[in-house]
């Protein structure tokens, strides 16, 4: 495991690199669970300090659509491409999709699965297709805050694994069922 994750690491560096030979600007401390798709012009994006992607991400930075009908003398001039930022201190969800033109934060989250086709405010949660606002960045923070029960740390940072497999977290009312156990309120499984 550990050759894999030295491997993926190096590959991520030598990437980065080329990213931002090619004109990609990132800030410092961005973590990235995988590398987002940063499409055919980098140079065309912008990301501020301490940004963080989960896996999937991918950044279009150009309206390949147009070439349906460049082909027609009115239209064989038409290019659309626009810049995407990001600015200081956002979370980008899983498999966001972020359209040419668009400005997202500072201090913004955009969930998971979000398209986002317009400017993102600071301060906000914005999820869905389109992405838009839902709640600011300090509202999010309390519903995070009172949708985490207590618990000891501790234990998390000892051993997180078995310590989320068996902790009460949300979508579930008593944690993870043992192998072989089965669900006593639901009685035997029909055959």
């Amino acid at each position: 495991m550990g050759m894999i994750f030295s491997f993926t690491a190096i590959y991520r560096k030598i990437r980065l690199w080329q990213l931002r030979k090619a004109g990609l600007i990132i800030g410092d401390d961005c973590k990235m669970v995988k590398l987002p798709a940063f499409g055919s012009e980098p140079y065309l994006i912008t990301i501020g300090h301490h940004v963080g992607f989960a896996e999937g991400v991918a950044f279009i930075t150009h309206d390949g659509g147009t070439a349906v009908f460049r082909h027609l003398e009115r239209y064989k001039k038409v290019i659309k491409y626009g810049r995407i930022t990001i600015l200081d201190n956002c979370i980008i969800g899983a498999r966001v999709i972020i359209l040419p033109g668009v400005t997202i934060g500072p201090n913004s989250v955009v969930a998971a699965g979000s398209v986002v086709t317009r400017n993102v405010p600071p301060g906000v949660l914005a999820s869905g297709n389109p992405a838009k606002p839902i709640m600011t960045f300090y509202q999010y923070a309390e519903w995070s805050l009172a949708a985490t029960p207590d618990y000891n740390e501790d234990d998390y940072r000892k051993n997180k694994r078995e310590f989320l497999m068996n902790f009460n977290m949300r979508g579930s009312s008593s944690g993870r069922a043992k192998q072989g156990e089965q669900d006593k309120a639901s009685g035997p499984i029909p055959e």
